[in-house]
């Protein structure tokens, strides 16, 4: 059978530009994937007491682009939920991202939001920080870089923050007043019936055919095809000829309970004590009644290829220069089209990798015909 197009992976940026293909352009589409399911590390599913959790760690969709929430609004109905986390520190879980109550209740303090405010500008003292550990005093200050980030960096890459590129870790927001919402995106919410469910919405069509179980360069030679898309790891496209770029990975220890809820919210940060990060429990994320619950215990391990799973890409120096040879080797490629976070080597909130997609489709294929 001839294909019009290949896609290499199907996670969020694959499923997206097969479905577009496949339905705009009446492209026929081959998705090969490497692992036993489609969803990427999306992927949910029903364990055997029938709670909807998420194999590879919390998911919760949020983003303040109407057109990437409607368009996945095609596939899906969604259970609207706001995403709070709180961390354990000092023996009290207090809310995180670090807020003004979270300042105060750490302190025993009742500091207003101009004096907080004033604390936070006390710590700044560089406009350029040189690594991801300067990145957070500049922000929160030293006392609670050593509560909540030191040693949860640590855990979590396996390495000083010291170590780690500034840009690690510009993800982590301060808020200056009692907003305890982890997101305040303006769409935020979970698949109703779960991401699966949702992912086989999206590639629905007859001209979608799909390979599970399968290592891509072991048959891609003897498939006719037109172009490929490439959203596997950027380093084994191109058989580790620069070297091989560095990742964290996860394991979770699953545990069910005999009790209807086993914490104050649906994840919990554990940053110095214990060997995991965080304990999430599903039902408070999906909305699920059931007479008892389901937790992951998730652990940061060292990433080893065949073992387990690419989750994070390393941002040091290193890394860096590897990613660029490979990526200007990438784009001197003719109708290979390398998208998502494992093939650009780079972190992709799920809007994000949606909106991606969708770009892609439409400033190299919309005007494509079969």
């Amino acid at each position: 059978m001839k294909f019009d197009t290949v896609i290499v992976g199907a996670g969020i940026s694959g499923c997206v530009l097969a479905e577009r293909l496949a339905n705009e352009n009446n492209h026929k589409v081959l998705i090969i994937e490497k692992r036993d399911h489609i969803a990427g590390n999306m992927y949910d599913y029903y364990n055997d007491e029938g709670i909807l959790i998420h194999k590879y760690g919390p998911h919760f969709f949020r983003t303040d682009k109407e057109e990437i929430w409607e368009y996945l609004a095609r596939f899906t109905d969604w259970h609207y939920y706001e995403h709070k986390v709180k961390s354990s520190v000092q023996g009290q879980l207090v809310p995180f991202p670090i807020n003004l109550d979270t300042y105060n209740l750490v302190h025993g303090t009742g500091l207003s939001t101009d004096e907080f405010k004033v604390k936070l500008e006390e710590n700044k003292f560089t406009d350029s920080p040189k690594n991801a550990e300067e990145a957070i005093i500049n922000q929160v200050g030293e006392k609670f870089y050593n509560l909540f980030f030191k040693n949860y960096s640590i855990k979590q890459w396996g390495r000083s923050p010291k170590e780690l590129h500034a840009d690690t870790v510009k993800r982590v927001p301060v808020r200056l007043d009692r907003e305890d919402r982890y997101q305040l995106a303006k769409y935020q919410g979970l698949p109703s019936k779960g991401y699966t469910h949702l992912f086989k919405n999206l590639i629905k069509s007859d001209n979608i055919k799909f390979l599970l179980n399968t290592d891509y360069k072991e048959v891609i030679d003897g498939v006719n095809y037109d172009q490929l898309i490439y959203t596997g790891p950027l380093d084994y496209y191109f058989d580790f000829k620069f070297g091989k770029l560095e990742y964290r990975s996860l394991k979770f220890e699953e545990k069910t309970y005999t009790t209807d809820s086993f914490q104050e919210e649906a994840v919990i940060n554990y940053p110095n004590n214990y060997a995991y990060t965080r304990i999430t429990e599903y039902k408070k994320m999906t909305g699920q009644k059931h007479h008892n619950t389901t937790v992951h215990y998730e652990y940061p391990i060292e990433y080893k290829r065949g073992e387990s799973d690419p989750y994070y890409p390393i941002l040091n120096d290193k890394n860096a220069d590897l990613k660029d040879k490979y990526i200007s080797e990438a784009t001197s490629l003719e109708n290979v089209y390398f998208i998502g976070r494992l093939a650009e080597y780079r972190y992709y909130a799920m809007d994000d990798a949606v909106e991606a997609a969708l770009h892609l489709y439409d400033t190299k294929f919309s005007k494509l015909k079969s």
